[in-house]
């Protein structure tokens, strides 16, 4: 976990307790300072409080004794983790989650609070946006940091990223060294999961902002409105002070009657938006763009980003940059050199004859909307290639499956990330109730199916893998191989050279 270099003061024991409402049979807590947080027993450093919460497989209390020997002053958990810790003294609440970023937040003194910081959240395009923004703002000189799915980057320098959205101590932490090193701004996706599991406690963003929804993480959240409401409640003063909101959908417009911030409107087409396109012309090689804005804003450019959906991801970032201060006419000279996130729509060339493309697409919304997007953009077939996660929600195969289906001339089933499922099965629920074209193949050793799929196109063709994107591996039966799409694409394609 980074940690800022200039040192904390220190709480005491008590004043954190006093913050948070814990209740604590320990005497002494004027005594005990506490510098720092953390949820990892394994990342404790001298001082810190360490929060133990409830795990799938144990209590985080019972490595209260290994946090101890690390340097943990106390513990903070909830009655069963109380139960459990014998040799520090242990603060209790509720939700010990929760606390923890409000107790991190404080101790590094609101470090979101000095940057300008948004929030991304929704099914697809979190990554995008914040990348661009990223982009978009270091090309105006304005140094930011950018926490995301792909990467965590501290101006130009990158840290690597564990988790779309960090555990609130880390988050804070983090933030505090962004702000450490003179960052103007912090973008950063969030996560559904994050909200519901308490991630951003204690974080404050000038701006949240939703881009979409479609089914995703059932297995997590059970149904739709259960994943809406987790995305929903970002949208409220506890977390941020405006919102921008993407109202081309369902979705958004329910959110719009029952969030209660102040909203800026972005629409591909809608003119009564705040935001919108007034002009688009989608060329060979770019896509002339002009954008209206508030106060009557126009932005006139070019895009090299492909899509409907890269059009939406790019004018929420304009909208964003603009409210962060940037000159629309500095936008307009930047927009032509920005590129779309790493594995998204990422183009592999070795000078084949036909387009090869690697995307994280892997929900049907987000598989449907990246094949029509080629389809504009290509006369020849389409061959994708595509697979579903283990252990993570069923309901969405045979979705992604009929979506693989009807957007390609080529389909190639096979498998993903199975983790501890079968493949076969995977594969078998992805074309359940499909009936497979002579042209549709079935391989499971992905690294095979890419091979097939590069053997079957010819000039003018586009090849594209979807669903795992940027990863660099791929879990099978509980043991994560090295894997990377972009380097076996190339490689198939260097091998039928």
């Amino acid at each position: 976990m980074l940690r800022p270099h200039d040192l904390i003061a220190g709480r005491t024991l008590r004043a954190v307790s006093e913050l948070i409402s814990a209740s604590s049979s320990y005497s002494d807590l004027d005594h005990i300072m506490v510098t720092g947080v953390s949820i990892d027993s394994h990342q404790i450093e001298a001082g810190d409080l360490f929060v133990a919460v409830a795990g799938e497989k144990a209590h985080g209390a019972t490595y209260a004794g290994s946090a101890k020997l690390n340097g943990a002053v106390a513990v903070l958990t909830d009655q069963v983790g109380a139960a459990l810790v014998t040799d520090l003294p242990v603060l209790i609440v509720a939700n010990p989650r929760a606390a923890a970023g409000v107790v991190a937040a404080w101790l590094h003194n609101e470090p979101m609070r000095d940057m300008f910081s948004v929030a991304v959240t929704g099914t697809n395009g979190k990554t995008t946006v914040t990348t661009l923004l990223h982009q978009i703002a270091m090309a105006a000189s304005r140094q930011s940091g950018l926490i995301g799915t792909v990467e965590t980057r501290i101006g130009d320098e990158v840290v690597a990223a564990l988790r779309t959205t960090p555990e609130a101590p880390e988050l804070q932490s983090l933030a505090a060294v962004m702000r450490e090193r003179h960052m103007r701004n912090l973008f950063m996706e969030v996560s559904s999961h994050a909200v519901s599991l308490n991630r951003i406690g204690g974080a404050q963003f000038d701006i949240a902002a939703f881009t979409n929804l479609s089914q995703d993480h059932l297995d997590f959240h059970g149904d739709m409105d259960s994943y809406f409401a987790a995305k929903a409640a970002l949208f409220t003063h506890k977390y941020a002070d405006s919102a921008y909101i993407n109202i081309d959908s369902v979705w958004s417009k329910k959110l719009l009657e029952i969030q209660d911030l102040p909203v800026t409107k972005i629409s591909r087409n809608v003119k009564s938006a705040d935001w919108y396109f007034e002009r688009i012309e989608t060329g060979v090689h770019s896509t002339v763009i002009a954008i209206r804005g508030t106060g009557g804003i126009l932005i006139e450019t070019t895009t090299k980003l492909v899509g409907d959906f890269n059009l939406d991801n790019l004018l929420m970032a304009v909208a964003i940059s603009v409210a962060s201060g940037i000159d629309p006419i500095d936008i307009a000279a930047i927009t032509p050199k920005l590129v779309g996130a790493e594995g998204r729509l990422e183009k592999i060339d070795l000078g084949q004859s036909f387009s090869a493309l690697v995307d994280y697409a892997h929900s049907p919304d987000s598989v449907t909307r990246v094949l029509a997007a080629l389809r504009e953009s290509t006369s020849g077939k389409i061959i994708a290639v595509l697979g579903c996660g283990g252990d993570r929600d069923k309901s969405k195969r045979p979705l992604m499956g009929a979506a693989l289906l009807a957007g390609s001339d080529v389909a190639v089933f096979t498998s993903d990330n199975p983790r501890s499922e079968d493949p076969a099965q995977i594969v078998k629920e992805m074309v359940s109730g499909l009936t497979l074209p002579a042209s549709a193949a079935i391989e499971l050793d992905r690294k095979r199916a890419i091979q097939i799929a590069v053997a079957a196109a010819k000039p003018g063709d586009v090849v594209v893998l979807l669903g795992k994107g940027h990863e660099p591996g791929q879990e099978i039966a509980g043991i994560k191989h090295s894997f990377d799409d972009r380097l076996e694409l190339a490689a198939a394609i260097e091998a039928a050279s």
